[in-house]
């Protein structure tokens, strides 16, 4: 018996010593271990050896084991080696790499994570709403009247069924108070609608920001410190903001404001950069009506909303002269930003 696992212990080596690939290598492993390999029968044999012998035996049968076991994975580790080797062979190590590509978050995205961050760190949570609406959420509960030019099919996208693509984030303000007793602070981002003939300064489409705070004695000081805050945030601690006296169907009093914009080369000038007032009571009645209830009634709380087109902010914000640019994934032109 010990002649024949000499042999078996042999061959074997002599096999894996002879292997050139993975496959020839599993090959030898498996003549020598498989269910029917060499040293697995030859185990199996034991049964026929003598008493006194068997335990010599099965010592000779495990060396024998262990011995080709380590030179199949001594010759697995050579043979993985040489075939990287291979691999490797035509590459040119000398040839500089090939630089990769990173990409960048879009210049919109910037812009609205970082108002989003300014307005999260003064309490407002994020709000959303769906972009069909019907005309209650989006102009009726806004003290919007019929005759509005919002509301005529020049300017607003309908649906044949009398939906709408809406016309600002505002419904989403509606919809919060229509859910949430007061206090309520939120903010709304979101992309909005309108017919607008697209040109340099105007899409059919873009993106706003709106704000809501409704509690009881919300002032308009608490108005304008909020947004001046939150635009020398955005624009820089020296910059300067003023309220134009504007009217808005759904806030009174309502304002417009501007931030002076110094540009390069150019003399500074104010420009447009939101709309805002304190909630008119018009727009309380309509939500207690459809709540049933009043918890918004207007002798009881007061509120201010804000808007801004975050597409515009961008424009001031990097000194972009056409919107389109936004909106054309012109790899030139975004490579900026990364």
């Amino acid at each position: 018996m010990k002649e024949q696992i000499d042999s078996i212990q042999a061959e074997a080596l002599a096999a894996i010593a002879a292997a050139a690939d993975e496959r020839s290598l599993d090959d030898a492993r498996v003549a020598v271990l498989g269910k029917k390999g060499t040293l697995t029968l030859a185990a199996a044999g034991i049964k026929d050896v003598p008493k006194e012998d068997k335990a010599a035996v099965g010592q000779l049968l495990n060396a024998a084991r262990t011995v080709i076991t380590g030179a199949l994975e001594e010759k697995q580790l050579a043979v993985r080696e040489a075939a990287d080797r291979a691999a490797l062979a035509g590459i040119d190590i000398t040839l500089p790499g090939r630089a990769v590509n990173t990409g960048s978050l879009h210049p919109l995205t910037i812009l609205r994570d970082q108002a989003i961050g300014i307005l999260r760190r003064m309490g407002f949570a994020l709000a959303e709403g769906p972009e069909i609406e019907d005309e209650f959420h989006c102009f009726d509960a806004l003290n919007t009247p019929a005759d509005h030019p919002a509301r005529n099919e020049k300017d607003t996208f309908y649906f044949d069924s009398g939906k709408l693509l809406r016309t600002h984030t505002s419904s989403v303000q509606v919809r919060t108070m229509e859910s949430q007793k007061p206090p309520v602070r939120i903010i709304a981002p979101g992309s909005a609608y309108r017919r607008d003939e697209i040109d340099a300064t105007h899409l059919s489409v873009f993106n706003q920001l709106e704000g809501l705070y409704v509690a009881e004695d919300v002032s308009l000081p608490d108005l304008k410190g909020t947004l001046e805050y939150f635009f020398r945030e955005l624009f820089g601690t020296e910059t300067e903001v003023r309220f134009r006296p504007h009217f808005f169907p759904f806030t009174e009093p309502s304002f417009e404001i501007d931030v002076k914009l110094h540009a390069k080369g150019q003399a500074p000038r104010w420009i447009e950069v939101a709309g805002c007032g304190m909630v008119d009571p018009a727009v309380f009645e309509a939500i207690s009506k459809s709540r049933k209830d009043d918890a918004f009634d207007p002798a009881k709380v007061t509120g201010f909303a804000f808007g801004m087109g975050l597409d515009r902010l961008a424009m001031i914000r990097w000194g972009i002269k056409d919107i389109r640019l936004l909106i054309e994934n012109d790899a030139r032109f975004l490579k900026q930003f990364a």
